[in-house]
């Protein structure tokens, strides 16, 4: 097998190409350019050689999206040590449990998250250092950390003699339902979803530039704002705080991108802000996943702002949408057709195929980045990475005649009234046509009998207070009466996930601990 490094095809191949001048990162109303990521990607390696971080260690990073980490995921990656980008949004000790995991040789922080460091030091065997990136001189080092301006060897670097199948970095779920398991993926994994998504579906070229509510420390992310504008030889814009609507709308209109990426509930949002008519101009497509996109707000945004709007499912373990909706083509409502080089089926209870349409059934993915499996976790790698190169992903899906793919639910969401299956998106989607409700998630729960019923949560849009018998009234005329909640709760926010997931367990004890 011949050798071939990730981020040697993502960065050098565009200097080979002739495009060390040409912007590769915007951050902060600053150009970074390719030649730029180069030598602080350089440093970085370097860095790692000063901290005696050998080949196939793991460093963590907790750190903003920033053109640094960048330089920390590629820096990493091109010298064979495996970066390991972790929520921001996370506790220190669920940061120290990711790090005592993955068996942690280094931490990486951004001034914001320097919380993190005792947390770590205390207690992950085997940590030998902390960086702390003081890249704005925003603050001092604390004691016990190293700075990041104290490396400052730039010069050339080599590139680490992997392979196409050598480890590459790692992922931890989001843990919807449970503690993050390390997704490992290997370098072959980033430019098959660029050559098989990116290309393919969303036709992109250098003259794109990308943005991406979803950071770099997750898998949607990671594509949108690294692998994708790389892989062209485009433009990444990078934002290090948290995302807001109104600061993501101010940013569309400031730095034009033709590719915005978001998730449903995001789009929710920005639909439900003051923005002027022509904020989204610039942009040729808008791409949601991570939860379903309902059919109305597909509708309403791609009527409001004159574009596109690509609704897809991916997963940590697959990397990237591997299911979407086309420029050419969407399904309102769906998630669209295979990705192309991805194969999509269905299985039942029985594991076996389910080749009727209409017919639920459990969505099982194969193709090229699927990930090597989950860190010290056998079975449930086992559970997961199925015979022949397929995925479980959890999710429910029904398949249509036309082969679009339409999302019912996680395998543990759906919900069985009446001794009927209902379908959470279904009826999500069909509360948030009303015009009062921004979001909605909706539940199982058992009532004093011990029956299991629907049970919604609605967000009321912005200036709007909700009539619950308006919003029964509603479901009465648009839905089986075996589909209606019959409880419905008014609440400011839903309890997600950093990828946009909705976390119904939440909902669920939420329920539980009402009881």
């Amino acid at each position: 097998m011949g050798t071939y490094n990730a981020a040697s095809w993502l960065l050098d191949r565009n200097i080979d190409e002739g495009r060390a001048d040409q912007v590769a990162v915007r951050y902060r109303g600053r150009d970074v350019t390719y030649g730029e990521m180069q030598a602080l990607t350089w440093r970085v390696q370097h860095a790692l050689a000063a901290l005696g971080v050998d080949r196939d260690e793991r460093v963590v990073l907790v750190t903003n999206d920033s053109p640094e980490m960048i330089a920390w995921l590629l820096g990493a990656m091109r010298s064979g040590v495996v970066p390991v980008p972790v929520s921001t949004m996370l506790r220190p000790a669920d940061v120290a449990a990711i790090a005592a995991d993955a068996g942690a040789a280094a931490l990486v922080l951004s001034t914001d998250h320097l919380a993190h460091a005792d947390a770590c030091t205390d207690t992950v065997a085997g940590l030998r250092r902390v960086v702390h990136l003081d890249e704005e001189g925003d603050a001092s080092t604390p004691d016990g950390c190293t700075a990041w301006s104290e490396f400052d060897d730039a010069q050339e670097a080599a590139v680490a003699d992997t392979s196409a199948d050598s480890p590459a970095f790692w992922l931890y779920s989001s843990g919807t339902t449970g503690l993050p398991k390390g997704v490992m993926h290997l370098h072959r994994n980033m430019q098959a979803t660029y050559e098989a998504y990116a290309k393919e579906v969303l036709k992109v070229g250098a003259q794109d530039r990308f943005l991406s509510v979803a950071k770099l420390f997750f898998a949607y992310g990671l594509g949108n704002s690294l692998t994708f504008p790389f892989g062209a030889g485009a433009t990444t814009i990078l934002e290090p705080q948290r995302p807001t609507p109104p600061g993501m709308c101010a940013l569309v209109a400031a730095e034009r991108p033709t590719l915005f990426f978001a998730a449903p509930g995001f789009v929710a949002a920005v639909l439900d802000t003051p923005v002027e008519t022509d904020a989204f101009s610039s942009v040729r497509a808008t791409v949601t996943a991570g939860e379903s996109l309902p059919a109305d707000l597909q509708r309403r945004f791609s009527e409001r702002f004159g574009h596109p709007v690509l609704d897809g499912i991916g997963s940590t373990e697959a990397l990237h949408i591997f299911i979407s909706n086309r420029l050419d083509a969407q399904a309102p409502g769906s998630s669209g057709w295979a990705v192309p080089g991805y194969e999509v089926k269905l299985l039942g209870d029985d594991d076996k195929e389910i080749t009727d349409s209409d017919t639920p059934g459990y969505l099982h993915v194969r193709g090229p980045s699927t990930a090597a499996g989950y860190w010290q976790r056998p079975e449930a790698t086992a559970a997961a990475f199925r015979e022949g190169g397929w995925l479980r992903t959890g999710d429910v899906y029904v398949r249509s005649e036309g082969d679009s793919w339409t999302f019912l639910g996680r395998n543990n969401d759906m919900i069985k009234a009446g001794g009927i299956w209902v379908s959470p998106a279904e009826v999500e989607a069909t509360l948030i046509t009303h015009s009062s409700v921004l979001e909605a998630a909706v539940v199982g729960s058992r009532n004093a009998h011990g029956l299991e019923e629907t049970v919604a949560f609605v967000v009321p849009r912005a200036g709007v207070t909700i009539d619950l018998d308006a919003i029964e009234a509603h479901c009465r005329e648009h839905m089986a009466t075996y589909k209606r909640p019959r409880r419905i709760f008014v609440v400011d926010e839903l309890p997600k996930t950093a990828t946009g997931k909705i976390q119904r367990f939440k909902l669920r004890d939420s329920l539980t601990a009402e009881a």
